[in-house]
Protein backbone atom coordinates (compact mmCIF):
# COMPACT_ATOMS: atom_id res chain seq x y z
CA UNK A 1 0.00 0.00 0.00
CA UNK A 2 3.04 2.18 0.28
CA UNK A 3 4.49 2.02 -2.75
CA UNK A 4 0.72 2.25 -4.59
CA UNK A 5 0.86 5.71 -2.52
CA UNK A 6 4.38 6.76 -3.73
CA UNK A 7 2.78 6.17 -6.85
CA UNK A 8 0.25 7.83 -6.94
CA UNK A 9 2.02 10.73 -5.05
CA UNK A 10 4.61 10.80 -7.69
CA UNK A 11 1.50 10.71 -10.94
CA UNK A 12 -0.03 13.68 -9.61
CA UNK A 13 3.49 15.78 -9.26
CA UNK A 14 4.00 14.98 -12.70
CA UNK A 15 0.68 15.88 -13.61
CA UNK A 16 0.68 18.91 -12.30
CA UNK A 17 4.30 19.88 -12.88
CA UNK A 18 3.43 19.40 -16.66
CA UNK A 19 0.06 21.62 -16.16
CA UNK A 20 2.43 23.96 -14.49
CA UNK A 21 5.15 24.13 -17.79
CA UNK A 22 1.38 24.35 -20.52
CA UNK A 23 0.33 27.06 -18.38
CA UNK A 24 3.02 29.44 -18.04
CA UNK A 25 0.76 32.58 -20.35
CA UNK A 26 0.55 35.68 -19.02
CA UNK A 27 -3.22 36.51 -17.03
CA UNK A 28 -4.53 39.16 -16.11
CA UNK A 29 -7.13 39.96 -13.09
CA UNK A 30 -9.62 42.08 -12.90
CA UNK A 31 -10.56 43.82 -9.55
CA UNK A 32 -12.98 45.80 -8.58
CA UNK A 33 -12.57 49.64 -8.52
CA UNK A 34 -9.81 49.69 -11.35
CA UNK A 35 -7.18 47.11 -9.74
CA UNK A 36 -5.28 44.46 -12.00
CA UNK A 37 -3.01 41.91 -11.34
CA UNK A 38 -1.12 40.24 -14.09
CA UNK A 39 0.68 36.84 -13.56
CA UNK A 40 1.38 33.46 -14.67
CA UNK A 41 -1.97 31.46 -14.81
CA UNK A 42 -0.03 28.42 -12.86
CA UNK A 43 0.63 31.19 -9.80
CA UNK A 44 -2.50 32.69 -9.92
CA UNK A 45 -4.41 29.45 -9.69
CA UNK A 46 -2.22 28.39 -6.56
CA UNK A 47 -2.47 31.57 -4.77
CA UNK A 48 -6.92 31.07 -5.26
CA UNK A 49 -5.99 27.17 -4.12
CA UNK A 50 -4.10 28.25 -1.07
CA UNK A 51 -6.83 30.86 -0.24
CA UNK A 52 -9.49 28.83 -0.62
CA UNK A 53 -7.55 26.32 1.33
CA UNK A 54 -7.04 28.86 3.98
CA UNK A 55 -10.38 29.98 4.50
CA UNK A 56 -11.84 26.51 4.55
CA UNK A 57 -9.72 25.75 7.47
CA UNK A 58 -10.97 29.22 9.45
CA UNK A 59 -14.28 27.55 8.54
CA UNK A 60 -14.01 24.93 10.72
CA UNK A 61 -12.42 26.20 13.63
CA UNK A 62 -15.58 27.07 15.71
CA UNK A 63 -17.20 23.74 15.13
CA UNK A 64 -13.73 21.96 15.75
CA UNK A 65 -13.59 24.60 19.32
CA UNK A 66 -17.13 23.18 20.01
CA UNK A 67 -16.18 19.11 19.43
CA UNK A 68 -13.06 19.40 21.67
CA UNK A 69 -15.56 21.50 24.41
CA UNK A 70 -17.83 18.55 24.15
CA UNK A 71 -15.36 15.77 24.47
CA UNK A 72 -13.84 17.47 27.41
CA UNK A 73 -17.32 17.71 29.25
CA UNK A 74 -18.26 14.05 28.08
CA UNK A 75 -14.81 12.55 29.28
CA UNK A 76 -15.48 14.21 32.75
CA UNK A 77 -19.18 12.67 32.92
CA UNK A 78 -17.25 9.37 32.01
CA UNK A 79 -15.06 9.55 34.64
CA UNK A 80 -17.87 10.71 37.23
CA UNK A 81 -19.71 7.57 35.85
CA UNK A 82 -16.57 5.22 36.71
CA UNK A 83 -16.02 6.47 39.91
CA UNK A 84 -19.80 5.79 41.22
CA UNK A 85 -19.15 1.74 39.34
CA UNK A 86 -16.15 1.48 40.99
CA UNK A 87 -17.68 2.47 43.79
CA UNK A 88 -20.73 0.12 43.74
CA UNK A 89 -18.68 -2.67 42.93
CA UNK A 90 -16.68 -2.24 45.99
CA UNK A 91 -19.97 -1.71 48.05
CA UNK A 92 -21.31 -5.18 46.22
CA UNK A 93 -18.08 -6.89 47.10
CA UNK A 94 -17.93 -6.18 50.80
CA UNK A 95 -19.40 -8.34 53.15
CA UNK A 96 -22.75 -6.86 54.59
CA UNK A 97 -22.85 -5.17 58.17
CA UNK A 98 -24.68 -6.89 60.83
CA UNK A 99 -27.74 -5.41 62.17
CA UNK A 100 -27.52 -4.22 65.14
CA UNK A 101 -29.60 -5.01 68.49
CA UNK A 102 -32.07 -2.31 69.92
CA UNK A 103 -32.51 -2.68 73.23
CA UNK A 104 -36.40 -1.56 74.04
Amino acid sequence: MKYISRLLTLLLFVGFFGFALKNDEIVTLKYFFGFQQSAPLVIMLLIFFIAGAVIGAMAMVPMVYRHRRDLTHHRKTLAEVEKERDAAQQAATQAPQPDSVRNT
